[in-house]
């Protein structure tokens, strides 16, 4: 090698930056070009375990005796690089928990415990995430022995049920079942500011008007899973920080009840940790270097740990006895008048004035020296909002009943992003069916499905309404919570039967014959909606000369009204819906960006994406009938038509609105179809104008037509579970 060019970048044969620097990225060149990789997250490539490895039946294996026995253990089992407070892991191991369960929200049901994706940025670096990268590596040990039979994401969740188990708090019951990812969940949205912390008045800001959070966010800071502790904007009032732990747990599907349990549930046990100055940590996880291991806000130039650990900054315990189980937080913040301090830290907190020294919990290492409780300003909010206030009075006044509502509220908290319970594993899975679980009875297997299949091709039902409705009632389903879908026919009950994206009017009419053939076939209407979309698939592709069928499991179950969460299924309401070519009304965001977010959350592949548009289009299925897209001769016929025509470069394309465009013959001008956003960006989009040729082809007709049933069969069957 020349030496002189050995420091020359220019010439050195290693690429610079290349693999992560974002400048190289196409978005950063295309920054409004549509970006598709949320589409391609989580590929089987990044899976260490291989094809064959399925958690679900490996965690059935697990000797789940054994491993509470060995947390229960270990939660005593203190360590010199990063002690327990007071000889127990139990308030560390809950946070970890806690703030793993706690990014979920319902908006698009995005975020929670059910992934391990703790384990990657930015959650792994979150600032309210702080030391919880020391909580992980001390359970390791755990999760090496155990190995694959035990998720992280199960064992995350485990260790704060286990560790509430050990201080006196009965839970209400666990479930195994979550499975690991492998890189970060970067679909997610978290916000648009710049930087951690930003306060409201950012030009980022996550809040518009009188402080109306945006969606589908639920926590009101960028870096934190819920409110500041220290009040809003890190400027204490307690009636203003109310208001944002009502709107976030509310988005967290949590109601006042709920939200005071779990926050004095929360706050019963543990610490904060503030002792010390924050200027001394180091960087983040994924910012810190090489020999930090993963490891981040080290404490270099002091001790840092144990009783000068420095995390949140604000400083001290919330009860007397933090490491049991009782009533001593409302106790303390009944009993006492509070004022507001500065942590070490320099964090704003309250604390109690002129308490009995025997009501001052003791030192972390030190068992001699006693300091004052604190409290951060959501605890006050408990006792200053008038409704917050007359439930812990309640629950104050009877200690059984506030631990009954507690236990209830963290096993929802750590288990609402799970999906039904036919997906819960293990010995102390609840038996008792929960509302908010979205509870859909067993359906039938035993009736005539080619009886069925006649009777709704002789009910006069035309195709497209068949198809339409088959899609409506599964269109819902959403791969981010496992919930919607077409299991329990919730289509026909409120609030869906009245959602404008499925039609009320023509809906009613279709179920109407529907039903009545479920009725008499001894079916369930779950199932019928599905074989009459098939039927209406099956009529289309035999139009089009082909033979091909459409796979159906029947078993389907019908739920009812009264074990419906009416309010929670508002949030699944769609107010788009690229596949039938409909929005709602006009949005910030484009409709090709938001028919991606349906497609990622539907669990489809940008493939399956195109060629499922491109069939229900021909297949004349837009919703209200608009003609958008419909790029053929022969609506209702299973064909290649729309892409064949979409690509025809005879053809000129002119805006007519804001989403709304003439496509034209590019000799005589004539308007020979009209399209929206959704249908051109297949034709626009490189990668999709990709597929887009290849579904085109002379020679892929067929292909086609296959490709379609299989996204199709896809999405009839994404909730059944029971099939996987």
């Amino acid at each position: 090698m020349d030496s002189k060019n050995q420091n020359n970048a220019g010439t050195c044969p290693v690429m610079h930056g290349g693999n992560t620097a974002s400048g190289n990225a196409n978005m950063a060149w295309w920054p409004k070009a549509l970006n598709l990789d949320i589409l391609h997250q989580h590929d089987t490539k990044t899976n260490p375990m291989g094809a064959g490895f399925n958690y679900r039946e490996e965690v059935k294996k697990l000797d789940v005796a054994a491993l509470k026995k060995d947390l229960v253990d270990f939660m005593t089992d203190s360590k010199d690089w990063w002690p327990a407070d007071w000889g127990h892991y139990g308030g560390l191991m809950i946070r970890m928990a806690w703030h793993s369960a706690g990014s979920y929200r319902t908006a698009d049901g995005r975020g929670g415990g059910g992934t391990g994706n703790q384990r990657f940025a930015p959650l792994n670096s979150w600032p309210d995430n702080v030391n919880l990268d020391k909580a992980r590596r001390l359970l390791w040990p755990i999760k090496k022995k155990y190995g694959n039979k035990l998720s992280w994401a199960d064992l995350i969740i485990l260790a704060g049920t286990v560790a509430y188990e050990s201080m006196g708090m009965k839970p209400f019951g666990y479930a195994f079942g979550r499975a690991d990812i492998w890189h970060p969940e970067e679909d997610i949205y978290w916000g648009s500011e710049k930087e951690w912390l930003a306060p409201s008045d950012n030009e980022n800001s996550r809040f518009s008007g009188e402080r109306d959070l945006e969606n589908p966010l639920a926590a009101t800071m960028m870096g934190l899973i819920y409110v500041n502790p220290e009040g809003v904007d890190g400027k204490p009032d307690p009636l203003k920080t109310a208001h944002d732990v009502r709107v976030t747990f509310l988005r967290m599907a949590m109601n006042d009840e709920e939200t005071v349990a779990l926050t004095a549930g929360g706050h019963t046990v543990g610490k904060c940790h503030g002792n010390g100055d924050v200027k001394q940590l180091g960087p983040d996880p994924e910012a810190a270097d090489l020999d930090d291991q993963g490891m981040g806000w080290m404490n270099k130039t002091s001790r840092g740990i144990g009783r000068n650990t420095v995390s949140s900054g604000i400083e001290g315990a919330w009860t007397t006895n933090p490491t049991k189980w009782d009533n001593g937080y409302f106790y303390l913040l009944f009993t006492y008048d509070w004022e507001l301090k500065k942590s070490p830290a320099g964090a704003w907190q309250w604390e109690p004035i002129n308490i009995k020294e025997e009501d001052r919990p003791v030192d972390v290492e030190d068992p001699s020296i006693r300091h004052n409780p604190i409290m951060t300003d959501a605890d006050m909010a408990m006792i200053k909002d008038p409704a917050y206030l007359e439930i812990s009075k309640r629950f104050y006044k009877d200690p059984d009943y506030f631990t009954e509502v507690f236990a209830r509220a963290w096993f929802k908290l750590t288990h609402r992003d799970m999906g039904p319970k036919s997906r819960y594993i293990g010995p102390d899975v609840p038996q008792e069916d929960l509302i908010w679980q979205d509870p859909v009875p067993a359906g039938k297997t035993s009736y005539d499905v080619a009886a069925v299949k006649a009777k709704i091709a002789a009910s006069g039902l035309s195709g497209s309404d068949m198809i339409a409705t088959a899609w409506d009632s599964a269109r819902t389903y959403r791969g981010s919570d496992m919930r919607g879908g077409a299991n329990g026919a919730r289509l026909r009950l409120a609030p869906q039967k009245d959602w404008e994206g499925n039609e009320p009017a023509r809906l009613a009419k279709v179920l109407a014959v529907l039903e009545g053939i479920a009725t008499a076939a001894g079916a369930s209407v779950a199932d019928v909606i599905v074989l009459a979309g098939n039927v209406g698939v099956e009529q289309a592709v035999k139009a089009a000369g082909f033979d091909v069928k459409v796979p159906f499991a029947a078993g389907r179950g019908d739920a009812t009204e009264a074990t419906t969460d009416v309010e929670s299924f508002e949030v699944l309401e769609p107010v788009h819906d690229g596949f039938r070519n409909w929005v709602k009304k006009n949005y910030a965001v484009s409709v090709e960006e938001m028919m991606l977010d349906r497609t990622q959350l539907m669990g489809l592949t940008a493939n399956e994406m195109t060629v499922l548009v491109g069939g229900m289009r021909v297949l004349g299925t837009n919703h209200g009938g608009t003609k958008h897209g419909v790029f053929t001769e022969r609506p209702g016929v299973l064909t290649n038509d729309f892409f064949v025509n979409l690509t025809d470069m005879g053809n000129t394309w002119k805006p007519t609105g804001r989403n709304s465009y003439d496509i034209c013959d590019r000799k005589t001008g004539t308007v020979k179809w009209t399209a929206t956003r959704a249908d051109l960006v297949f034709g626009s989009n490189s990668i999709l104008r990709a597929y887009a040729e290849v579904y085109a082809q002379d020679d892929n007709k067929e292909k086609f037509v296959k490709d379609f049933v299989a996204a199709w069969t896809k999405v009839m069957n994404a909730d059944r579970f029971d099939l996987a």
